[in-house]
Formats: structure tokens, sequence, C-alpha cells
């Protein structure tokens, strides 16, 4: 699977549902008033983390989100169903950016849920209507539209202990044998393109591992695979740095 650890998404909360505008209807009553009942909420979206997922590859392909619409009101005042909320899964660690309002909320816990787009109001039926003055209305409110968003997803690795150092030092060799991590390990540079996580057990203790792919001279530059990967040892409580002895002179 391609690792990708940014995406641009639009997610739209769904629109209401329509008020009814219907009357009463019953044997022996010639005129009743009345009884349209007011349409659903529309659904909301939301972002929540699961840490099953370590990629933002499912925004490769699908670029809008849509929840429910609520559905419209009905005679004999019964209301709409509100529309079902949308509930998109990403991966902890990933720091969300509204590109409107420019606030940004860092989604770094298992379990978060964040609310990004409001679903609309469903319409009023003709029932709620009627007044003193006006007591058989014959219109009805339309369901409100939901918020759109556009998103920016940025995605920085959680772990505990970071190894970096230059292509070929020995990183991947490494996290495979004090994890079961299956990183690809070969005798030239930059065999690992992408970070790797591996989890480290002793006993009932454990942590997690990433290994980020090697860094040159003139990285900064943008040469070799550059420094955007450098994001993913930024949260780590530990930095190791790993050399390769047989390359040291003497």
């Amino acid at each position: 699977m391609i690792f990708i650890d940014t995406a641009e998404i639009i997610v739209y909360g769904a629109k209401g549902g329509d008020g009814a505008a219907s009357f009463r209807r019953e044997k022996f009553i010639e005129k009743g008033g009345p009884d349209g009942g007011d349409g659903g909420k529309g659904g909301d979206v939301y972002l929540v983390t699961d840490p099953a997922l370590l990629t933002l590859y499912d925004f490769k392909y699908q670029k809008e989100f849509r929840a429910e619409d609520g559905e419209p009101g009905r005679s004999q005042k019964q209301f709409g169903k509100n529309g079902k909320d949308l509930f998109i899964r990403i991966p902890v660690g990933v720091i969300v950016a509204d590109l409107e309002t420019q606030t940004v909320v860092d989604m770094d816990k298992p379990g978060m849920k964040l609310l990004v787009a409001r679903g609309g109001r469903g319409g009023k039926g003709n029932a709620r209507m009627a007044t003193a003055t006006r007591r058989a209305p014959r219109f009805r409110e339309l369901g409100h539209e939901g918020e759109t968003r556009r998103l920016r997803l940025e995605l920085k690795l959680v772990a505990h202990v970071g190894l970096v150092g230059l292509p070929n030092a020995g990183k991947s060799s490494l996290i495979s044998v004090i994890s079961k991590a299956k990183p690809e390990i070969a005798p030239y540079p930059f065999t690992t393109r992408s970070p790797v996580l591996g989890i480290v057990k002793k006993g009932e203790q454990s942590f997690v591992v990433s290994d980020v792919p090697g860094l040159i001279e003139g990285a900064h530059e943008g040469k070799g695979l550059g420094l955007t990967f450098l994001r993913h040892v930024e949260r780590t409580k530990v930095l190791a740095i790993v050399i390769d002895a047989a390359a040291i002179d003497g």
C-alpha cells in the first residue's frame, strides 16, 4: 500500500428534510386544519481517530463525503426521520485544518471525535405555520442546507522512539530485529521510502518505534528524499541516532 500522509477533502453536512403542507382529512370533517409535519434534520459529519489506520490512503481516490439527508415531513403532523450522521475514520496523529476558517485541531489520541460539518435543520410543516390570523396556511418551509467544509489532513505518526540516520545505517535491520515489522532491507540507499512502525514488547510493557527514510547532506534543499518525513518523529519522546559502525574510520 502506498504511504500517503497528506490529503485535502470536502465534507458536506446533509440537507434537512422539507416540511409538509397537508390538511386533516377525516370522515364527517369537511375542513380539517393544517397537519403537515416538520422535516428531519440532516446528518452531521465527524472525523474519528482509529488506531488501526496508519496512512491517509483511503483519501487518495475519495475526496468528497456527504452525510444522509433528513426525510421530509408527512401528514398527520408526522416528523420526517433525521438523516444518519457520517463518521470518517482517520489515523491517530492527524492534524485537521479548515481551509476557510483556518481552525486547526490535532487529533492525537485514539477514539477522538471531531464535528466538521453540521447538517441542516428540517423545514417546518404547515401545522407549525398556523397563527391566530392565519389558520390554514398552504405553504411549508423547505429544509436548510448543511455546512460545507474544505479540510486539509496532515498525518504525523505517533511513536515513542524515532530512528533516524544516514541511508543504509541499519535502521530497518534494527526495527526488524526488535519488533515484528517487516521493512524492505537491501544494500542500496533509500530502501525505506516511507515510515515504518514497529511495536517492541518486553513482558507486559510495550512501545512503538518509527523508522523514517535516511537523511543525507543537503536534505534541507530537497536532496535525497528531503525532510518531509521528519514530521513523523516530531511526536516521539526519544530520538535514536543509528550509526553504521563499519563505516567509521579507525
